[in-house]
């Protein structure tokens, strides 16, 4: 089992910034890539960002520029820094983690999610 936990979320106002943070534990043997995903009112989930072991990342149109992943580390860790936050960023946050527990084994895990709330 890999588990999966965010942190971070909150209520900001417009302009301001935000740091989620992600942690995966449990039976890793390799990490593949993390990331962070959006989930508004009313839509689908969506790609915000997401990092690979080999360093590659890739942000959704509406953030580039606004936030930035952090690499992946030995501790299975990822962190989202918001800045310039507007209140269309209004949503739940979810941080993905995919890899593999075993050989042959993959994983692709989800955290339950953490609210973020932008508004004056």
């Amino acid at each position: 089992q890999v588990q999966v936990v965010e942190s971070g979320g909150g209520l900001v106002q417009p302009g301001g910034s935000l740091t989620l943070s992600c942690a995966a534990s449990g039976s890793i043997l390799r990490m593949v890539a993390m990331g962070w995903y959006r989930q508004a009112p009313g839509k689908e989930r969506e790609l915000v960002a997401k990092v690979n072991a080999g360093g590659g990342i890739e942000y959704a149109d509406p953030v580039k520029g606004r936030f930035s992943i952090s690499r992946l580390n030995a501790k299975n860790t990822v962190d989202l820094q918001m800045n310039s936050l507007k209140p269309e960023d209004t949503a739940v946050y979810y941080c993905s983690a995919e890899g593999y527990r075993g050989v042959g084994l993959r994983f692709n895990s989800w955290g339950q999610g953490t609210q973020v709330t932008v508004s004056s």
